[in-house]
C-alpha cells in the first residue's frame, strides 16, 4: 500500500522522468562512442572478451608491421646480392677471356683494371646501408661499415691498390616475432654470403697427449660446445661433429692436430667462451684477439673471400699468370658464384616467408575485428530507434505529468 498525500504525484513523476533521462543518457553515449560497453557492468563477459581481443588486435598490428619491415629489408638485401651476382659473372668473363692464352701481357694488364673497378664495386655492394642507417651485411654490428679495406703494392702496378677486404661484422642473428610464438631469423653475416669456399683450419701442433684441465664451453660458429675436464682431443672433435655446426673436425694422422673444414662456404668463428680450450689446442691467439682474424699462428688456413678471388684474378692479370687463372682463380669463382646464387635463393626464400606472414596477419587482424566489433560495437540503426522510443515515452510521460499536477489530496476523498 502506497501513502497518498499532495506530493506524491510529484514524486512518484520526477523518479520516473529520472529514470528515464538516465536510460537516454546512456543510449546518447553508446551512440557518441559506438560503443554499447560503457562500464564493465553492462556485459561482464562480453567486456571480458573484448578486453583479450582488443589485446590481440594490437599484437596482430605489430606482428604484420614486424612482417613488413623485414620484407622491405630482405627485398633491398636481395637486389644487392643479384647485383653482386652480376658484377661476379662479368668477372668470370674476364678470367676465361684471361685464361685462353691468346692475349699479350699488356692485355692482360689492361683487363685487370677492369676488374679492380669490379671490384671496389663489389666491395661497395657489401657495404651497402639500408634506408634506416644501419649495415645490411654485418650482422647485428649494423652500426659499423661491414668491410673494411686495406692498400698496398702489388707487383705490376703503378698505384697502391686494394691487396685485403677485412669482415667488421659479427655472426650473431637477429629472431623477430611475427605471429604468437614465430620467429622470422634475420641473418646477415657477410662472411657467410660474400664467401667463395669451405674454409679449413689444419692445426700443426700434436695433441696426442692433451686432455682438457677443467670444464670449458668454446664457440663455433654461433653454437656452445661444452667440453668436460678430461676430455681428448677425439672427444673435442666428436662434440664439435654432433654439435650441429656446418664445420666438421678430424685429427690429421700424421701431425696429430686438430682439422676443422667447413661444410659451405663461410669463415669460420671461434672463441673460448669460458676456460681456454682452443688457446691450449693452439687453434686461436690469446682472448685479446677477437674472431675471425684471431686463428693461432701455427694453424695452416685455406679458403678466402668472393673478395680474396677477384683479388687474386686482378694479381694474376698484373703478372700475366694464365695458367693460375684458368685452374685455382677460375675454380674459385665459380664456387663463389654457386655460393652466391644460393644465398640469393636464400634472401629471395626469406622474403616470401615474411610476405605471407603479412598476408596472415592482414587476415587476421580482419578477423579479430570483426569480434571487437561483436562484442563492443552497438547496433547504430537499433540504438537510434531506441533513442526515439525514449524521446517519445519521455514526452508522453511529461505530458501527463503536466495534467497530474492539478491534482490535490481533496481529489481522493469521497
Amino acid at each position: 500500500m502506497n501513502r497518498i498525500s499532495s506530493q506524491y504525484n510529484n514524486t512518484n513523476t520526477q523518479y520516473f522522468l529520472r529514470q528515464q533521462e538516465v536510460r537516454q543518457a546512456q543510449k546518447n553515449a553508446q551512440i557518441g562512442s559506438q560503443s554499447r560497453l560503457g562500464a564493465l557492468r553492462d556485459d561482464p563477459i562480453a567486456a571480458g572478451h573484448l578486453v583479450r581481443y582488443q589485446s590481440f588486435l594490437s599484437r596482430v598490428n605489430v606482428f604484420e608491421k614486424n612482417a613488413q619491415t623485414l620484407a622491405d629489408n630482405f627485398q633491398l638485401r636481395e637486389g644487392y646480392i643479384h647485383q653482386n651476382v652480376e658484377i661476379m659473372q662479368k668477372v668470370r668473363e674476364l678470367a676465361v677471356q684471361g685464361a685462353n692464352g691468346t692475349y699479350t701481357p699488356q692485355d692482360l694488364k689492361n683487363m685487370s683494371v677492369q676488374v679492380d673497378e669490379l671490384l671496389k664495386e663489389l666491395i661497395q655492394n657489401a657495404n651497402a646501408v639500408g634506408p634506416d642507417g644501419n649495415s645490411l651485411f654485418a650482422g647485428t654490428r649494423n652500426n659499423v661499415t661491414s668491410f673494411e679495406i686495406s692498400m698496398g703494392d702489388v707487383e705490376g702496378a703503378s698505384e697502391p691498390l686494394i691487396t685485403h677486404v677485412a669482415y667488421n661484422g659479427n655472426i650473431e642473428a637477429n629472431k623477430v616475432e611475427v605471429d604468437e610464438q614465430a620467429y622470422l631469423e634475420v641473418e646477415n653475416s657477410g662472411n657467410k654470403i660474400f664467401w667463395a669456399e669451405p674454409q679449413v683450419l689444419m692445426g700443426q701442433r700434436d695433441l696426442s697427449s692433451w686432455q682438457a684441465q677443467e670444464d670449458s664451453v668454446i664457440y663455433l660458429d654461433g653454437v656452445d660446445i661444452r667440453i668436460n675436464r678430461g676430455d681428448n682431443i677425439y672427444a673435442v672433435a666428436a662434440k664439435i661433429n654432433d654439435s650441429g655446426v656446418a664445420v666438421k673436425a678430424s685429427i690429421d694422422p700424421l701431425s696429430r692436430g686438430l682439422n676443422l673444414r667447413t661444410t659451405d662456404a663461410h669463415q669460420m668463428w671461434l672463441a673460448d667462451k669460458s676456460g681456454s680450450v682452443l688457446e691450449q689446442i693452439g687453434m686461436i691467439k690469446d682472448k685479446s684477439q677477437l674472431p675471425p682474424y684471431n686463428i693461432g699462428t701455427s694453424v695452416n688456413i685455406s679458403g678466402g673471400s668472393l673478395f680474396d678471388t677477384v683479388i687474386a684474378l686482378r694479381d694474376a692479370l698484373l703478372s700475366g699468370n694464365q695458367e693460375a687463372i684458368g685452374s685455382r682463380v677460375l675454380g674459385t669463382i665459380d664456387e663463389g658464384m654457386n655460393n652466391l646464387t644460393t644465398r640469393l635463393a636464400k634472401s629471395g626464400s626469406d622474403y616470401e616467408r615474411a610476405q605471407n606472414n603479412i598476408q596472415r596477419q592482414s587476415l587476421n587482424n580482419l578477423n579479430v575485428t570483426n569480434l571487437v566489433s561483436r562484442e563492443g560495437d552497438i547496433d547504430m540503426t537499433e540504438a537510434i530507434t531506441d533513442l526515439k522510443m525514449l524521446d517519445y515515452v519521455h514526452q508522453a510521460t511529461l505530458s501527463t505529468a503536466g495534467r497530474l499536477y492539478s491534482s490535490t489530496l481533496l481529489d481522493y476523498v469521497r
